[in-house]
This record gives structure tokens, sequence and C-alpha cells, in this order.
């Protein structure tokens, strides 16, 4: 392929970010779908605002976006942000965050919020792992795992889960309603159901009990939702995302989703759903349609932890309507920067005398006013610049693609935009 790669436009008129929110302050409507494919745009309104999907939710564990400032999220388009439960509850705390004026008021952000139940990280800190719950371990059975080297620090029952804080070791308890309560404290506009997060190693059996137990979860979940949510009704509504888990095997997924699309209890439903667990790479798209198959085409759905382009391509595709991931702010941090012609670490020798941007033609603000020669410079001297110009590009990258990915479907073109992004995208990252 030769020349510059196909770049959607934006439709002129007023953005769909400016509808206002539906009684009650969440919901969701359809724009336009894929012809032939589950894949679409749409809008989900919260009290905060607006997201127009296919949108990438930027991630912010504990409140922030490590080096980044929240005006510089603005900047870059993010729509929304994401924070975790499990790392907010244990500092500073959700009566904190609820004193602050919540989660968005607290950070300072202006825009949407979403906070994750805090299940995968009780469970892959739990059990020794940091950003991963051994998702490369596929061939492997094991419903013990635990990280080499490392002593277990959580332990599930029906109930809930007990576990050690990554911390300072002291104990503590996860139950569906205390997840529900520190989510409704920390005040975002989308919260997700507490399930237990298993891997690729697990056994047929034990998915098949986890199962169960995350669908009963599920359903204390929506009661204690609808509780709160009673208690406290001079505060704007949260939506609630049930979470389909089942792994690599198609009927559980089929059936976990369509479980929990038909739940409803005290007259409470799901307002959204997230898509989770451990997912098999290669067959990350067919996974998503397994499970899209089965929720209703009227509610919003997440896909947990997914970032990188060919990734974000299939799950759209498949129909998944937002997605978060540590992966753009993590891999800028290690050195490595996103272009559309593929992934290269800036502090290699190579990028020494480069007085380029990080990837010309990119509209971020670290590549508007800095080259890789300095990065490189930055890098290498370990400067806590480097953080933040880096983040600002790959968090950009990442937003604008997905954003991009959208324009695509609005105006018919998405497998043609879809074949020249790849092809360059994969290209490139091979001859890195």
């Amino acid at each position: 392929m030769s020349g510059s790669p196909v770049r959607p436009q934006p439709e002129t008129g007023p953005p769909p970010e400016t509808a206002p929110a539906p009684p009650g302050g969440f919901g969701f409507q359809v724009g336009v779908r894929l012809d032939d494919q589950p894949g679409r745009t749409g809008l989900i309104r919260t009290p905060h605002g607006s997201i127009a999907t296919p949108a990438f939710i930027v991630v912010g564990t504990r409140a922030t976006v490590r080096a980044v400032q929240p005006r510089d999220l603005v900047e870059l388009g993010a729509q929304a942000v994401l924070a975790n439960a499990y790392h907010l509850y244990l500092q500073p705390g959700p009566e904190l965050v609820e004193q602050a004026g919540g989660l968005a008021a607290f950070m300072g952000w202006p825009g949407p919020t979403m906070t994750d139940s805090g299940g995968f990280q009780v469970l892959s800190l739990g059990a020794g792992f940091k950003k991963v719950l051994a998702m490369d371990t596929a061939g492997l059975v094991d419903d013990d795992v635990i990280a080499p080297g490392k002593d277990r620090l959580a332990r599930v029952d029906d109930d809930g889960v007990t576990f050690k804080s990554h911390r300072d070791g002291s104990s503590h308890r996860f139950t569906p309603e205390v997840s529900m309560r520190i989510q409704h404290q920390l005040g975002a506009d989308v919260i997700f159901a507490f399930d237990e997060c298993t891997t690729l190693m697990n056994s047929r059996a034990y998915q098949e009990r986890s199962l169960e137990r995350t669908e009963a979860w599920a359903g204390r979940c929506l009661a204690e939702h609808a509780r709160l949510t009673a208690e406290r009704a001079a505060r704007p509504y949260q939506g609630l995302f049930g979470v389909v888990q089942g792994a690599q095997h198609e009927d559980l997924r089929r059936r976990a989703a369509r479980r929990l699309a038909e739940l409803e209890v005290d007259g409470q439903t799901f307002d959204g759903f997230g898509i989770g667990g451990a997912l098999e790479k290669e067959n990350l798209g067919r996974i998503c349609r397994w499970v899209t198959d089965q929720l209703p085409a009227d509610k919003p759905r997440h896909l947990l932890g997914i970032a990188t382009p060919e990734d974000l391509f299939a799950g759209i595709e498949a129909g998944a309507d937002t997605f978060d991931c540590v992966n753009p702010s993590r891999t800028a941090r290690n050195g490595a920067i996103y272009t559309q012609t593929g992934r290269y670490n800036v502090d290699t020798l190579a990028n020494r005398r480069a007085f380029e941007p990080l990837e010309p033609g990119c509209d971020c603000s670290t590549c508007a006013q800095h080259s890789r020669a300095y990065l490189h410079h930055l890098a290498k001297s370990k400067e806590l610049l480097f953080y933040t110009l880096a983040t600002i590009h790959n968090e950009r990258f990442t937003v604008r693609l997905v954003d991009d990915i959208r324009h695509s479907i609005e105006q018919g073109f998405f497998k043609d935009f879809r074949a020249d992004f790849l092809g360059r995208y994969l290209s490139g990252r091979r001859a890195g």
C-alpha cells in the first residue's frame, strides 16, 4: 500500500455527545449498524455527559492516569475514565471519595466515569499476578493457579472473597454487597457487578462452578443496587453492568450471557454488560460474538481490558461498544510508542538524533512540540516528564483510533479502513 492511511472524517452538524441524559440519568441509543456483523455505533447517556460509541475508556486506576493531568485527558479526546474499586477501597477509601463529591469531582475530571468491581484485582493480585491473570498459559490446567514464588492472598467461597491487601497484608472481605456499597460511594456513572475472574488454566469443571457462583453474585448485586439506589434517591442514578465470564468455552459464554440478560431482581435488570475474564487472543472476536449474540441489542456492551489495535477492530466488529485497558499508559512508561505503522521503542539508539515527532502527522500535544530525540533523552535520563509526554501520545493514539473506527462505521467504509489500517500497522510491527 502507498500514500496516507484512510482517515475517516467526522460528520458535520451537532455532535451526538450534546444529547441530554434521559430520565434517571442513564440510557443507550443504537446508531449505525454494520451490514453483516454485530458492530454498531451508539450513544451512552450518563449524568456527567454522553459517550459516543465505540469508545476507548481511559484507565485511571487510582483516580489518576499516571503522570497525566485530567485536563490533558480532555485535550487528547478522552470521553470517560475508568477507576478501580479495589485500589480506591484500600487508598484513600470510598468514604473519603464520597465526601469529595464522588469520583469525578475528587479527581477533577469533567466527564463520565466508570469503576470496575474489584473482582479482577482481588483475584489476580491474590494469585500473585499483576496486570494479567495467567492469560498466557494455554494448554495447562491448574484450578489453584498461582504465580511462581508467590503466596496466595485471596480465597474464594460461595459468599465472596477473603483477601490480604497487597499494600500492607491486612485482611479484607469482598462480597457482592460490599462491592456495590463501595461503588455507590465512589459515585461512578457506570459500575460493574462483582464476579469471579477465572483463568485459561482453570478446568472445565471449575469454570462451570464459577459461572454458577458469578450468576448468584449477579443476582445479589442487582438486589443491593436496587436497595442502595432507593436509599440514595437524591443522588444520580448509576448504570449497573453484569459481567459475562466463561473463558474459552462457547456454550458457557453463551449460557452466561443469556442468563445475565434475563436476570431480574426486585424489578432491577442490568443496564449493560461487560465481557470479562481471560480471553484467547487469537479467538477474541469469535468469543465476543458468542456473547453479543445472546445480549439484548438495546443495551451497551463493554469489553474489559482490551486496547491493542487488532483487538479493538475485532471487538468492535463483534459488537462491543466500549473498551478499557492500562496498555497505552503502561507501554508508554516502558518506552514503547504506538504509531499507525507499528510500535517502536523510543529509547533505542536509532532515535538519539531523530528530530521528527514520535509519529509524523499525529495531532497530540507531544508530537506538536517535541521530537523523538527529546523523548529519547528523557527516557535515558529517567526524567519524569518522559512518562507524561509518552502517555499523552499513546492515549491519544488509542482514543483517536477508536474514534476513527466509529466514523468509518457511520460513513460506511469500516472494512476498507480496517484493511488499510491493519495492513500498515501489522506490517510495521513485524518489520520492527
